[in-house]
């Protein structure tokens, strides 16, 4: 046998015990159940720029949708789908709210939040208008 014959034996041989650890590897993660399997504390956070509707926007149609309710506990965000609950902690003051997501943005670099004028009053950030917040899913919404 040459070094060829004896490296394609080695090659052959080798590949099941390849496929079985690729296997191990990869089928852990699909079992997962996917995101909503995985809400709850820690599952999702961020930490970045938060900021408030106008009150202008006041009965303006989202993108989910809805009707923007300045007194509701509803926010933007850019990518968590619409109905997902997340928990918004100033890093400013230590106030929490807990907000569901029904409209896209904000659009505005350093932003990662656009939360209603009912969830910014209850964080206390009326008046300086954009505080550091870390947002963070309770439970992921089924909506796009």
């Amino acid at each position: 046998m040459n070094s060829v014959d004896a490296l394609r034996l080695w090659i052959w041989s080798a590949l099941p015990v390849a496929g079985l650890l690729l296997g191990l590897m990869v089928l852990p993660g699909c079992a997962s159940g996917g995101a909503a399997a995985q809400a709850g504390p820690g599952a999702a956070v961020e930490e970045g720029i938060a900021s408030y509707y106008a009150l202008r926007f006041h009965g303006r149609r989202t993108a989910s949708g809805e009707r923007y309710d300045k007194d509701a506990h509803t926010a933007a965000h850019r990518t968590h789908p619409f109905g997902t609950l997340v928990r918004v902690t100033s890093q400013t003051n230590g106030r929490t709210v807990d907000v569901r997501i029904n409209d896209r943005g904000p659009f505005v670099h350093g932003r990662i939040i656009d939360l209603s004028h009912a969830a910014a009053r209850e964080l206390g950030m009326v008046r300086d208008g954009v505080v550091p917040v870390r947002v963070e899913v309770l439970r992921w919404g089924a909506g796009s």
